[in-house]
């Protein structure tokens, strides 16, 4: 057996007094803190980000086709999408569903309230799926086989201002000469929390209808929207897709489109890098500290040591091993307190968010056991290497003062 190794063992096995006691708990402890607020940083961090993102995918997808127009208006220009990318989407290995839309204003009458809306039309190719986790009352819309259907969705924020409810009439009155309108029935009530982009403003129907405002055939739509598959690199999609159609076809990437949101998530992500220096600094200035002072208690040991001809490297070692024995028992501590924090809430949503500021009404768990895995070795692999720091003090200790040493 490694005399070090050894010798620490005893060290750590010795019923001693209660300082060096107190001493071992206080670097456990600092330690596991920093593991666990680590860890639930990290996967709190995850969630926020997978929450938003899926919330803006499930409404927009991850890529949109429309035509190319210098127009800032809300309503695309009209092209018609029955092109090889939505009649194959299986040439891409990487698509998962191709499906048509339409945007068009309109105004929301009822006896009391008047609200500017625009109307998102989609088809039978609308992959629900995907959006019913955001169907908070009712359900998605029905696509007759004929004509089109004649409901709408609204989003809960939409549905509250103008004191509409499932299975309402809803009058909706189009910008258009001559200008029309339809009378349309909710069946379902959708919320995202993203106000801003979309509860505020937009409704769903059949894009059939806006066909038939438009005057457009039934070939013909506004923009594609293309759902890629999980871990599918978006920019590499989009130029693969991107040369295969016309070049009057515009392809953009959703997370372009949307870049503010995107944007405030990669400065979260930059906020808990810089909290997971600071939680590494101090969990380093306390195992210099706790070293320090064993070295300082077991001054008399390592001057009988070097009297027994003991050579610094073996001292060194056996200060390091118990400093690394301290460091294992703390990612322990910090592995179940941090992840048993991040279990409950995960499944007990304890803590509560303002969903309006938040986009989300509880904190998320993001489980990503890579992430957490590198935090341990992070964590180990740091602490362990600052630990020869507080060890070099200890070739400058004389034997002779050593063993004099009260």
């Amino acid at each position: 057996m490694n005399l070090s190794y050894f010798i620490s063992k005893r060290i750590r096995q010795a019923k001693g007094g209660g300082f060096s006691t107190v001493i071992h708990k206080i670097a456990i402890v600092s330690i596991a803190i920093g593991l666990a607020a680590a860890i639930v940083s990290f996967l709190i961090m995850k969630g926020f980000q997978e929450t938003v993102k899926d919330k803006i995918y499930s409404f927009s997808a991850h890529l949109l086709v429309t035509k190319y127009t210098l127009n800032n208006s809300t309503e695309e220009q009209p092209f018609d999408f029955s092109i090889d990318l939505y009649n194959n989407p299986s040439q891409f290995n990487f698509i998962d569903n191709v499906q048509e839309f339409i945007h068009k204003p309109g105004l929301i009458k009822t006896e009391n309230e008047i609200l500017g809306v625009i109307l998102k039309g989609v088809g039978k190719s609308f992959d629900v799926n995907r959006f019913k986790e955001n169907i908070v009352e009712g359900r998605f819309i029905q696509f007759p086989d004929s004509s089109y259907s004649r409901e709408v969705m609204l989003s809960k924020s939409i549905a509250d201002k103008l004191d509409i409810k499932i299975g309402d009439d809803v009058m909706i009155h189009f910008f258009q000469r001559p200008p029309r309108f339809r009378k349309l029935k909710l069946v379902g009530i959708y919320e995202t929390n993203l106000s801003d982009y979309f509860d505020a403003k937009i409704i769903i129907g059949d894009i059939r209808m806006v066909q038939r405002l438009n005057n457009w055939g039934d070939s013909v739509a506004g923009g594609l929207q293309i759902y890629l598959k999980p871990n599918t690199n978006i920019e590499a999609a989009a130029t693969a897709i991107g040369e295969s159609m016309d070049y009057d076809l515009f392809i953009e990437k959703v997370e372009d489109k949307y870049i503010q949101v995107f944007e405030w998530l990669a400065l979260i992500s930059r906020q808990v890098d810089i909290l997971l220096v600071i939680i590494l600094i101090v969990v380093c200035v306390n195992m210099i500290s706790v070293i320090l002072i064993l070295v300082m208690e077991r001054t008399s040991m390592i001057g009988l040591l070097k009297a027994l001809g003991a050579k610094d490297k073996l001292i060194q070692a056996i200060f390091i091993f118990n400093g690394i024995s301290l460091i294992t028992k703390g990612l322990i501590w910090g592995n179940i307190v941090g992840l048993g924090i991040c279990f409950l809430q995960s499944h007990f949503h304890f803590f509560k968010l303002n969903a309006h500021d938040y986009y989300m009404s509880y904190v998320p768990i993001g489980w990503d056991w890579q992430i957490i895995l590198v935090l341990n070795l992070l964590v180990f692999i740091v602490v362990a290497l600052i630990l020869i720091l507080p060890t070099a003090l200890i070739a400058k200790i004389s034997p002779i003062k050593a063993i004099r040493f009260d």
